[in-house]
């Protein structure tokens, strides 16, 4: 992998420092959210008017990737800015390895927080900060903290710090939440009425300054979706939309009959979790539909947000980032769930909406690879702060200035979660091909071995190598075909160099 130096787009950043108001940044991060789940997209059935709109007034990325696609890692990265192999942070509710606070020092919200700016949290965290007696690092260095730890349900009634919630629906209670943190003196029973272990948590926004908002959904995931219109209460969207054209959604051809894609001793489709175990084509469309719902509703959310910016006098100058931790496959070669490196789970969609952006850069679709990483490099830089030096991302400003800045080429993609029978894989990304490789789970099961591979010359017990040109869904391994074995032998050597490289 190429890295480059991080470049500064001196114009916007001088821009904003000799502004009065510094923007305001609302980052909004949605869980197993896949690239083609909206209607810009191409999804069949899915309308997401308002992100569309969004999208034509910023910049979306058509080929933005998360390079560890998994809930934890994947927040983990994008508040480090650095690779897994580096930070070297995994899933911690298994395995314990919490990010220690130094680490989140360097956060871009603490950064924008020792700025000057107002910093507030809502909804799912899924990376423990902090370590021994300091555990609630994140909630007690921020000024607003509205967060449940973990996977948060459908229904937020069943958390005792979200009951001063008029509304109890997720997407609907976190849009309470959030224009509670907006507009605090239009939501004093919010303040008045939250739970006594979050009382501290809760400081009242000061509109002389600027603010840095990450909003945090745990839907469209299938642990949020399951108990979806089952109350006599709740919206018709979460009902019945989309039942009226359930033949469009689309069923992978052969599902659910296809084979076991990848060998026994990599992995076994039955260790799943049972949420991803798609056994009939209507269990699949179930959660399609479900899915397609949830993601609707979040889109409502951001047409309704975007209406409180304008109604409150802010919208000119609040940048909105709108982003997935991972995508998630849905029956495609018979699998379900996150951490494979394919293409369902690695894309996201991602867009980045700013007020005050030239006309002739609005509403274009980059295809530049662009990775979570590098959304807090960005966020930065619009805020006038310097990026740190451990930021392994890199600013997208000059992609959006259209400066024709020297980028990366590849990416380097890994999986280090070897529990519910996932197994460890790296894998090299361009724009024509994948390379994956993966390792043989018999001593590795329950472990986390960020330097394996760095360490060791551990040799791949499988391998795949994909033309995405010419087979965007990875049908065809071209692995053992002899007339590419100098694309494998070069792709290997890249995924080595790229692994050590990127740990240091």
């Amino acid at each position: 992998m190429k890295i480059f130096p991080l470049i500064t787009s001196f114009l916007y950043v001088s821009l904003a420092l000799s502004s009065a108001n510094r923007p305001n940044i609302i980052f909004i991060k949605t869980d197993d959210q896949r690239y083609d789940s909206l209607s810009m997209t191409g999804h069949p059935v899915t309308k997401t008017p308002h992100l569309d709109q969004l999208a034509k007034e910023g910049a979306f990325f058509d080929q933005a990737v998360i390079t560890s696609p998994i809930c934890g890692p994947s927040r983990a990265n994008t508040f480090t800015g650095q690779w897994e192999r580096k930070n070297q942070i995994g899933f911690s509710r298994f395995l314990g390895n919490d990010m220690k606070a130094q680490a989140f020092d360097q956060s871009w919200l603490m950064l924008l927080r020792n700025h000057g700016y107002t910093t507030g949290y809502i909804g799912k965290n899924h990376v423990n900060i902090g370590t021994g007696s300091n555990k609630n690092y994140l909630s007690n260095n921020l000024d607003f903290a509205y967060i449940k730890k973990g996977h948060i349900g459908f229904y937020l009634s069943r958390y005792k710090q979200f009951n001063n919630l008029k509304q109890q629906t997720q997407v609907e209670g976190l849009l309470e939440a959030t224009e509670a943190f907006l507009d605090p003196s239009q939501h004093e029973y919010f303040y008045a009425n939250a739970d006594e272990s979050i009382q501290d948590f809760l400081k009242q926004r000061d509109p002389e300054k600027p603010f840095a908002l990450s909003i945090n959904f745990n839907l469209p995931h299938a642990a949020s979706i399951s108990g979806m219109g089952k109350r006599k209460s709740d919206a018709t969207l979460y009902k019945t939309l989309y039942d009226d054209q359930l033949d469009r959604f689309s069923i992978p051809n052969g599902f659910p009959n296809l084979p076991e894609p990848l060998p026994k001793d990599v992995f076994q489709r039955a260790e799943l979790m049972s949420y991803y175990q798609y056994e009939t084509k209507e269990d699949l469309l179930d959660t399609k539909v479900k899915m397609a719902r949830a993601n609707t509703a979040i889109d409502h959310f951001v047409g309704t947000l975007r209406d409180h910016l304008k109604r409150t006098g802010i919208a000119d100058r609040t940048i909105i980032i709108f982003a997935s931790d991972h995508g998630l496959l849905l029956g495609e070669k018979g699998l379900g769930g996150k951490t494979f490196l394919y293409e369902e789970s690695i894309r996201i969609p991602l867009i980045i909406y700013i007020p005050h952006l030239d006309d002739i850069h609005r509403g274009k679709r980059h295809q530049h690879l662009v990775v979570g990483q590098d959304i807090p490099a960005t966020i930065l830089e619009l805020c006038g702060h310097t990026v740190p030096i451990s930021y392994q991302g890199r600013s997208l400003m000059p992609i959006i200035h259209n400066t024709q800045p020297q980028w990366r080429d590849e990416v380097f993609l890994e999986n280090l979660f070897t529990k519910q029978g996932y197994p460890r894989m790296e894998a090299i990304r361009t724009q024509e091909w994948k390379y994956i490789r993966y390792f043989s789970k018999k001593h590795d099961r329950d472990l986390y071995l960020p330097r394996q591979s760095v360490m060791t010359n551990e040799q791949p017990i499988h391998e795949e190598l994909y033309n995405l040109t010419k087979d965007p869904g990875e049908h065809i391994n071209l692995a053992e075909n002899p007339s590419y074995s100098h694309i494998l032998d070069q792709y290997r050597t890249q995924c080595k160099f790229s692994v050590s490289t990127l740990a240091q």
